[in-house]
């Protein structure tokens, strides 16, 4: 289709933000929306770190979507670095897809989720992810929403209620219909053959992270990070890219290279494929891993990863 073919046509377009406490699928559901890996999947909490967008086109428009951090209770810099990502995206977006848990029962997380969303006026999706486990716990999520409102949740301006599942696509495209009758008309805001604008670094970054949290599993340190030191052309089609591994105890370092360095050298051969397969071309990915002692509280640290503290 061309540009003056697209103008011709009433086209939707805007920014829907994806909040909600970690682990409720957040991720999943943007993978699963846009059909490829944009955002990086674990059980670990507080895996995405960074707002991710992705970006969804059809022929009625397009949806940037933006994933953002758990909102967590924060003892860190990181931690608190995050929330607040969180709580920016939601006052720039169109509309926003509260996303909650519904086979687990709500919380402290959930009230700070709530707290945020409060003073919100545009239309507000409250997404009943993982409704595939038989949403033990739908009741008290619309429950939290009428006592906020101090009304029955029919009655509430701007709100849906929608049972999904981000892992089996269930109810997406009617997500979706939702979606392009609430975003307004307007130009494109991104080219369609572009499917995410994170950055090269961080999302080379964060592979080699997903990388570590699915080998290591129980054993992975939460507090591990990943900083691309460089990307250098060394031949036509090969790529060097030295990683640091950051781990904030000496025990934690043992856990990461592994016995005999098998760990270590399982991560940097997943990562290395995953990345071919995306950048289509060779890559010579270099692993090391350093103790950093309290680097989420580390300014120098965290903005070298792309955290703007």
């Amino acid at each position: 289709m061309t540009t003056n073919d697209q103008e011709k046509k009433s086209l939707r377009c805007g920014v829907v933000a994806i909040v909600g406490r970690p682990n409720v699928g957040k991720s999943t559901l943007l993978n699963g929306i846009l059909g490829e890996k944009v955002a990086i999947v674990s059980s670990v909490p507080q895996t995405t770190r960074q707002q991710i967008r992705g970006i969804y086109n059809d022929e009625r428009g397009q949806i940037v979507f933006i994933d953002t951090p758990g909102v967590h209770l924060a003892k860190d810099t990181l931690g608190k670095w995050m929330n607040a990502s969180s709580s920016r995206t939601g006052s720039d977006a169109d509309c926003i897809i509260h996303l909650v848990d519904s086979s687990e029962p709500t919380g402290q997380e959930e009230s700070m989720v709530m707290d945020q969303l409060g003073d919100f006026k545009n239309p507000i999706i409250v997404g009943l992810n993982k409704i595939d486990l038989k949403g033990k716990y739908v009741d008290h999520y619309i429950a939290i929403w009428e006592k906020a409102k101090e009304k029955p949740f029919h009655e509430i301006e701007n709100m849906t209620l929608l049972p999904i599942s981000g892992k089996t696509s269930f109810n997406i495209d009617k997500l979706l219909n939702l979606l392009f009758a609430i975003l307004p008309e307007g130009p494109l805001l991104y080219p369609t053959d572009t499917l995410s604008d994170l950055p090269q670094r961080v999302a080379i970054a964060d592979i080699i992270r997903e990388k570590l949290f699915w080998l290591m599993r129980e054993e992975v340190p939460h507090s591990l990070a990943v900083i691309i030191k460089d990307i250098v052309k060394r031949k036509k089609n090969l790529l060097y890219i030295p990683a640091v591994i950051l781990v904030e105890r000496d025990s934690q370092k043992e856990i990461v290279i592994g016995k005999k360095g098998q760990i270590l050298k399982e991560v940097g051969t997943a990562a290395r494929k995953e990345l071919e397969d995306l950048m289509g071309q060779k890559i010579f990915l270099e692993l090391f891993v350093k103790t950093e002692k309290n680097w989420r509280d580390n300014p120098g640290l965290l903005n070298e990863m792309g955290f703007l503290i």
